[in-house]
């Protein structure tokens, strides 16, 4: 693929990019390489991928490969508009990074879309070059190919790649890079060191190997201490003699082991407690860790045994952290506020402690990272500082731990990494706890318990509702059993299984399930509670999804006003879920113009509040869409249902519960403004999709085929119209009974499609009987029950009944009038004669 190569003012030397994210600190000292890096600035001009990947040493660290691609974002960065840091040895890490770069690319952000949709979009905006052509990437750290390799843009930017892993080799372009030359190591040690001559400077190069990781522990150490060369290489035979002779096994070249051990050593007499922290620091992985990590314990944790003297005195610990920066044994980024210590001197560190020793700082670092966690991992406002913990969540091996608390931020891990969209990494992560804690514990512990709530929580959003009814029902009778109906747990799930239901189409047991669900949530927080509100906001959607409006109304008119008011504790996503219900009701009872009126203040708070762009104000769009279509605003309701749907189907893809409500919400648009067959279109993929998300004998997927016959019909395939709505009616009388909103309103279009067909009689008898049962389930005046006596009066005259048919449609023409006004398009087809359709659009679940 060709590059798109900048203007001559772009490529002004020093120029900083539009964007540029996460780039660790210039190592000042950074020395020589000067032939790999215009070998690699010629590898990444002619090719699409190239990656940097150890050679002599096998695939050992300490070669220097991330600072030569650190140095090479410095060096050519003019020539890039946008430069971007991506931690790849775990493949989590690497779809938060991308996510991140979201807002930069004028996307949706992952607080919005979720991190999995939101770094698929990065993708494909890397890959097109849009809004920049420009980019590099860099991976730090991919071990692994298969695991990252696809996530990898080939577009017209650059990729460098640094691993251990000499698999890169088959898979993209290469450039090896060795230890020092000895001309840059003795460059390198006389610019680090105090007053170190050339030739003193050969001869230590010569005893470390020219492994850039340990001279720079060695010129760190000589300059903070002034120590001699002689003195250095004195000490270092000592230290390597040492570690001869206890035959200490180690992977890691000896020098390197040799330098290190002697830093520590000198540290050591120097600062003690810094030694503790550096050991510490060994257990964290080996991405930045938050400066803030290392606060004073909460009253929530108890003090450490290793670093609570050290913790406690923030002069001790910012000396601390300071004299590791200066013999380099931790890098200390002062812009964002982390350290970094190398994942070899890390495996050293930990090497050289003794198992019960390894397992005290591995407690020390599991009660760091819970204590550092926010309280609520699915606000959004939290989500950067768990995006911060999770890269030492696996390195740490909090898995290990039984300690309740720390289960529990384990717990909150996965709760974030769901909540921000990226469910398969949430799914292998509670997969991994669960199969931990189920050995060490027992599959009645309560963080197992806990976990399978999770668990089934996730598989539910990725699709797949049996198998989270299933294990939900399942863990929510042992819960009950183990630790009681008025845990708070059991209540989760309890809360939570009610969405089973209704994702199966079981409606009246999801509104038997949530009334006692609010019962018991009632009693065990108060009616008050921010829990409980969220119980209540369920239980208003089983009203509304059984047809009886006016307790859905009542229910949700109060849910708002109490999830609204200061203090409540509910989220801003729970205040606009429970406002944009409070309009949908309100148009489904027939009120259109107010549910505009309602629904637009909804959709405004989601905009300000959340963006444009966030699940919930979607839904609030495509809700205001139809009340608008409903209340004849037909341009306005097209042109926002149109880009609703493209970013629902950008952010989530075709195949997701929202994209799906959205595409039936633009056909019926479309229909509406005359576009038949493009609704066709949308409406034909949309009706195949259907099944597969909520199966054969869902509600929901009868309302998609019954707006697919619609279409069919006024596309002139009447008799193919019929047999769907023929199939779709018995469906829902089963499902939900002829006296349903959803039944009534396939029955006035099945009652079309026979007219159509020359069934007058057929018709007339069908429409009569949906006209008397639409009076009693939702009132005269409904503008569906108008549809349906318009259509009556038509079928009425086509079989000889004039006298009756002139009475209903004086009734209802003067109805018309005062209900949806003599300028609506229902009331000018009634005027005109004509024949009336409605469609069905499916709530959010």
């Amino acid at each position: 693929m060709s590059i798109s190569q900048p203007s001559t003012a772009a490529r002004i030397p020093g120029r900083i990019p539009e964007v540029w994210g996460k780039v660790p600190q210039q190592n000042k000292n950074f020395t020589g390489r000067d032939d790999l890096l215009e070998k690699l600035r010629s590898g990444v001009v002619s090719d699409d991928v190239t990656a940097v990947v150890p050679h002599a040493l096998h695939g050992l660290g300490g070669v220097g490969k991330t600072q030569v691609a650190i140095e090479y974002a410095y060096r050519y960065r003019h020539e890039y508009d946008l430069v971007w840091w991506i931690p790849a040895d775990q493949p989590m890490l690497v779809r938060s990074s991308l996510a991140g770069l979201a807002p930069h690319l004028d996307l949706p952000t992952a607080a919005i879309a979720g991190i999995e949709d939101a770094s698929a979009a990065v993708l494909d905006a890397l890959k097109r070059g849009k809004p920049y052509s420009r980019w590099l990437l860099i991976f730090d750290n991919a071990d692994e190919p298969e695991e990252i390799n696809e996530i990898i843009p080939r577009g017209p930017g650059h990729v460098l790649i640094t691993s251990r892993n000499h698999s890169w080799q088959g898979v993209v372009d290469t450039v090896p890079v060795d230890v020092f030359t000895r001309e840059e190591s003795i460059e390198f040690l006389v610019k680090r060191a105090r007053a170190v001559s050339t030739a003193k400077a050969a001869v230590l190069a010569e005893e470390l190997g020219d492994l850039p990781l340990a001279l720079e522990q060695a010129g760190a150490l000589q300059a903070e201490t002034g120590m001699s060369v002689d003195e250095y290489l004195r000490l270092l035979a000592v230290h390597t003699a040492q570690l001869l002779d206890i035959n200490k096994p180690s992977d890691y070249p000896l020098s390197m082991t040799a330098a290190w051990s002697l830093s520590v050593a000198q540290l050591s007499a120097k600062l003690p407690e810094a030694v503790d922290l550096l050991r510490c620091s060994a257990f964290f992985g080996p991405e930045p860790i938050p400066r803030d990590v290392f606060g004073p314990p909460s009253e929530k944790f108890p003090p450490s045994l290793k670093l609570g003297s050290l913790l406690a005195d923030p002069i001790l610990l910012s000396r601390a952290i300071r004299e590791l920066g200066r013999y380099a044994l931790a890098r200390i980024d002062s812009v964002s506020r982390t350290i970094q210590v190398h994942r070899l001197v890390q495996a050293l560190l930990r090497q050289e402690l003794p198992p019960d020793e390894q397992a005290a700082f591995r407690r020390e670092v599991h009660l760091l990272l819970a204590s550092a966690a926010p309280y609520e991992p699915d606000d959004n406002a939290s989500w950067s500082r768990y995006a911060e913990l999770l890269g030492h969540v696996t390195p740490a091996d909090v898995a290990s731990s039984q300690d309740p608390l720390v289960r529990n931020f384990a717990l909150d891990i996965v709760r974030y990494v769901y909540s921000s969209g990226d469910f398969e990494s949430a799914r292998d992560l509670v997969q991994n706890f669960i199969s931990v804690w189920r050995e060490q514990s027992g599959g009645d512990d309560p963080a197992v318990l806990s976990g399978q709530r999770h668990f089934g929580i996730i598989i539910r959003e990725l699709g797949d509702f049996q198998t989270s009814f299933e294990l939900n029902q399942a863990t929510m009778a042992r819960m009950r059993e183990v630790l009681g109906p008025d845990d708070a747990e059991t209540l989760l799930l309890t809360n939570s299984h009610g969405a089973d239901l209704r994702a199966r189409g079981d409606f009246a047991a999801a509104l038997q399930h949530d009334r006692d669900s609010l019962s018991q949530h009632e009693a065990a927080f108060g009616p008050d509670h921010r829990r409980t509100l969220r119980a209540m906001n369920n239980l208003a959607l089983d009203y509304l999804l059984l047809g009886d409006y006016s307790s859905a109304q009542e229910l949700q008119k109060k849910t708002y006003m109490m999830q609204s008011r200061a203090g409540s504790g509910s989220s801003k996503q729970n205040v606009l879920s429970s406002w944009n219900g409070l309009a949908r009701v309100v148009r489904l009872r027939g009120e259109y113009f107010e549910a505009c009126d309602v629904g637009e203040e909804a959709y405004e708070y989601g905009v300000q509040e959340l963006g444009a762009d966030h699940p919930w104000t979607l839904r609030t769009a495509k809700d205001l869409s139809i009340a608008k279509r409903r209340a004849g605003l037909v341009e306005e309701a097209l042109e926002l249902a149109q880009r609703t749907y493209e970013l629902q189907e950008r952010i989530f893809g075709k195949e997701h519960p929202d994209t799906l409500a959205a595409a039936l919400c633009l056909a019926n648009a479309l229909r509406t403004n005359n576009q038949v067959v493009e609704a066709l279109q949308v409406l034909r993929e949309a009706a195949q999709l259907f099944p597969r998300m909520y199966g054969q004998d869902h509600p929901f997927k009868f309302g998609c085929d019954t707006n697919l016959a619609l279409l069919l019909r006024v596309n002139g395939e009447a008799e193919e119209a019929r047999a769907i709505d023929e199939r779709a009616l018995a469906g829902f009388d089963l499902k939900l009974g002829r006296e349903h909103h959803y039944s009534l309103t396939c029955a006035i279009n099945l009652a079309s499609d026979l007219a159509a067909e020359g069934e007058a009689a057929n018709a007339t008898n069908l429409n009569e009987n949906t006209l008397q049962r639409l009076n009693e389930v939702l009132g005269t005046d409904h503008p569906l029950t108008l549809a349906c006596a318009v259509n009556l009066v038509l079928d009425l005259v086509s079989v000889h009944r004039e006298d009756e048919a002139d009475a209903l449609r004086s009734s209802t023409m003067a109805k018309y009038e005062r209900v949806l006004g003599p300028d609506h398009p229902d009331t000018r087809v009634a005027r005109d004669g004509g024949r009336l359709d409605f469609d069905f659009d499916p709530p959010v679940l």
